[in-house]
């Protein structure tokens, strides 16, 4: 069965704005080498999926420099390989198709229309760009095509607490084969075990450019309401449960919360020590980190190529950060490039790249908001 991949990093506009001024969300670092992207795509290469298009939206630029070629990923190929789809491609009114102010998740699909009507494969695997995990795509597509599934949702259950859904996450309910009965956005009161779509799903390629033309000729606006519902009990919807770890990144405190949790060895090892299913990213050749005398590094992931004089507690240093003497970095994330003076004290911040921070500086956060410092800025 040939599979074709389709990541919709223009779905997500809003999201964490404090990072995604200059960025799309997908291009975001995360992890101390890795951008947010990496993760979709990386699960589509390991799939053995070749042919995959990338929905971009504006400020695609840093995600244009990422990507390159593909040659990282294995897909700088004549045939297939990976392509880029800016907005305002597509196939029908690029009014409907791409809105200027918030897309939503039928009018990301629509940008991809001709995409789809390209593909040659059976089956497409749909990804949103800020979607961490480490999946087994071949495992699931045979579940799809084993049950002649049109469509197959992705979905984890989780115990809800008060303020951990975003107000696009969508909660779904299925009878005893797996069958989706209910697909509804979450709301205030959604608590206790749920759930939660994930935002992975799986398509005959057939049906997906059918629906997709038809819900255009219908000026449909709404996956859910204008899609979904009205055929629930028509099309065969199944659900597949993934029960390992996964984030999807949508706010500052999102961010730092779930990176944080790589500091635990579990974590990371379900995200990236998996046989056989490795996490790709641009590959960029520095010298090992220089760690002198008198530093102290505890409970870190510490990237390539940084300097350490100080001390560092619980935090996440990307590569070609410099840490002063006598300076304490605890429970941070200092994105690549970060420069700290001497006798610097920070605590729950957030710097990102090419950030200077002079001599006794002392900046703090919390987990629940973090100190943010943008791109390039000097404290």
């Amino acid at each position: 069965m040939n599979i074709a991949g389709l990541i919709l990093s223009n779905l997500n506009r809003g999201k964490l704005p404090e990072m995604t001024r200059r960025r799309i969300l997908s291009s975001v670092p995360f992890g101390c080498r890795y951008r947010l992207i990496d993760f979709p795509l990386s699960n589509m290469v390991n799939a053995g999926i070749t042919n995959i298009g990338i929905a971009t939206d504006l400020n695609y630029k840093s995600l244009l420099d990422h990507i390159g070629t593909g040659k990282d990923w294995d897909l700088a190929r004549r045939s297939g390989g990976i392509r880029m789809l800016p907005p305002l491609v597509s196939g029908y009114n690029p009014l409907v198709s791409y809105q200027p102010t918030f897309p939503t998740r039928l009018s990301a699909m629509m940008s991809t229309l001709d995409f789809v009507r390209n593909c040659a494969e059976d089956v497409i695997v749909l990804c949103d760009g800020n979607v961490i995990c480490n999946m087994d795509l071949g495992a699931l597509v045979e579940e799809h095509i084993a049950k002649d599934a049109d469509i197959t949702f992705v979905a984890q259950k989780i115990n809800v607490t008060p303020g951990m859904l975003d107000r696009d996450d969508v909660l779904v309910e299925n009878d005893e084969e797996g069958r989706l009965t209910s697909y509804a956005r979450a709301l205030p009161g959604d608590l206790g075990e749920r759930s939660v779509m994930i935002n992975v799903m799986v398509m005959k390629t057939s049906f997906m450019r059918n629906m997709l033309e038809n819900a255009a000729a219908h000026g449909a606006s709404s996956f859910d309401i204008d899609v979904l519902r009205p055929n629930l009990n028509r099309w065969k919807l199944y659900v597949s449960y993934f029960t390992g770890w996964c984030a999807q990144i949508n706010s500052m405190e999102t961010y730092f919360r779930r990176s944080m949790e790589l500091l635990d060895p579990d974590v990371r090892r379900d995200l990236f020590g998996q046989e056989g299913f490795p996490i790709l990213t641009k590959v960029r050749n520095s010298a090992p980190t220089k760690y002198m005398p008198g530093s102290k590094v505890t409970g870190s992931l510490i990237a390539d190529g940084c300097v350490i004089e100080g001390t560092v507690e619980n935090s996440i240093l990307f590569r070609g950060v410099r840490v002063g003497r006598g300076t304490v970095v605890r429970n941070s994330i200092l994105l690549q490039g970060t420069y700290t003076g001497d006798n610097v004290t920070l605590q729950g911040v957030v710097a990102d790249k090419n950030v200077t921070i002079r001599d006794g500086r002392t900046l703090a956060g919390h987990e629940t908001m973090p100190f943010y410092i943008e791109k390039g800025a000097s404290v």
